[in-house]
């Protein structure tokens, strides 16, 4: 070997080596870096900060905000601006139903988005009839209108309730009975039919017509109805006021009641329907199909969609101009929607649901049995609560800064509504967190 090749040798062999030391020690950093499976970072606010302060300056302050700013999100966990891993059991308030950045859900998403983003819905839109057709073939359903959220959906829902009587010549049915501790939205019909104080406080007047009941109440609702009675708007089980289920009778009865005085009955979806009890819909636990059903935030799987399912014979109300969405329906998320449809309507997979709520439902309880504080437990499927003698905000922080995310629904009122693919050691994880938290409080 001559001087020239000898010295180039040396070169690449010194380079090669300088390159492969680098290379294992990034590999070593990054591991010790890099957070092992649930198991939480002590808490990092620090970046965090420039977010908060942003949002602080500039976005409405319409909401209580945790002092964490989530900037990236991979199934059953999300990550903070600093860097710290949490598991997620509030799933965007029920909208992540197949956990974060759902790897089908992500992909038809960005083949759509090459494709196709917005057309008006003065022309056919292939993703948008697509969908239809789904949650037609897998509910009660004969037709679909499309919108962007739940609150919309329920307005679509009242304005065809009170039309579809109209139609039939009877334009002084037009009153609609909802429940207390119902929650339907913040629009002004669906805050209307949302008899909560705090949600109606200083908005009226509020929209004439609507009645209001307790809820699991079949004796109250048959007083209540009347010749100008249009419809009764429930939800299957009361989500933002703690998991209130009612008693597996009330939604038959609910239904044999309003077929009886000719009244329809619409169900509020919203947070139940796409898998969230364990069946694709509520209703279809309970044995009680609806005239009307409104749906959202599980239904795009994290992108902002809404629908209102109906029969025919009420839908025959909704022609040309009686109503629209400009956004509704968009090729977009109509795609995302198809895409989590497919997955959640497999009967596996909502057996799976079923399963892994009930061992979410007996770990809870075998909580509750090592703690007076915990004064009741109940859940169906994926969407559970407790009840606890003391601060659930309190509870909900600490479990924050142990790297869980739960709910403080109500004062005293812990919600879970996770991502539908978590798993029992997930849910393992989370009791061992709770058991911390509940001791502390205690």
């Amino acid at each position: 070997m001559g001087v020239l090749e000898e010295l180039v040798y040396h070169v690449i062999r010194q380079d090669f080596v300088i390159k492969f030391f680098a290379l294992v020690g990034l590999r070593i950093i990054s591991r010790k870096l890099k957070p092992q499976p649930d198991a939480p970072n002590p808490l990092n606010l620090k970046m965090n900060k420039e977010i908060t302060q942003l949002t602080e300056r500039h976005v409405a302050a319409t909401y209580g905000r945790y002092p964490i700013a989530l900037i990236k999100g991979k199934g059953m966990h999300v990550w903070d601006a600093s860097g710290n891993k949490y598991l997620d059991f509030v799933a965007g308030v029920a909208v992540d139903s197949l956990g974060h950045c759902p790897p089908r859900v992500v992909q038809a998403i960005r083949k759509q988005a090459g494709q196709l983003l917005h057309v008006s819905n003065w022309f056919h839109i292939e993703p948008q009839a697509r969908l239809a057709a789904e949650i037609t073939r897998l509910s009660f359903g004969n037709k679909v209108f499309f919108c962007n959220s739940g609150t919309e959906a329920n307005e679509g829902a009242i304005k065809l309730a009170r039309r579809f009587y109209v139609d039939q010549g009877q334009k002084n049915k037009t009153e609609i009975i909802t429940t207390y501790k119902a929650f339907h939205g913040r629009t002004l019909g669906a805050m209307s039919a949302t008899p909560q104080e705090k949600i109606q406080k200083g908005f009226g007047p509020l929209v004439p017509s609507f009645k209001y009941v307790p809820f699991d109440d079949i004796a109250a609702m048959k007083k209540a109805i009347t010749a100008k009675t249009c419809a009764v708007m429930v939800e299957p089980i009361q989500g933002e006021s703690g998991v209130n289920i009612p008693d597996k009778k009330y939604l038959k009865e609910l239904r044999k009641l309003c077929t009886k005085r000719n009244v329809l009955l619409i169900l509020d979806e919203i947070q139940t329907g796409f898998g969230r009890t364990g069946h694709l819909f509520a209703y279809q636990g309970f044995g009680a199909k609806p005239d009307i059903m409104t749906l959202a935030k599980g239904l795009g799987a994290g992108v902002p969609i809404g629908a209102l399912v109906m029969t025919n014979r009420v839908a025959k109300s909704l022609g040309p101009g009686t109503h629209g969405s400009t956004f509704g329906g968009n090729p977009l998320v109509c795609a995302a929607a198809l895409a989590s449809v497919d997955i959640v309507g497999q009967k596996d997979f909502l057996k799976n649901v079923r399963d892994t709520g009930k061992y979410f439902l007996s770990r809870l309880k075998e909580l509750s049995r090592k703690f007076s504080i915990i004064k009741e437990v109940r859940g169906m499927g994926l969407i559970l609560a407790i009840d606890i003698d003391g601060s659930s905000a309190a509870v909900a922080k600490d479990c924050m800064e142990q790297g869980i995310l739960v709910n403080s629904i109500q004062p005293g009122t812990l919600r879970f509504i996770p991502p539908l693919i978590v798993s029992q050691k997930n849910i393992d994880t989370l009791i061992r967190v709770l058991t911390k938290s509940l001791a502390r409080l205690s």
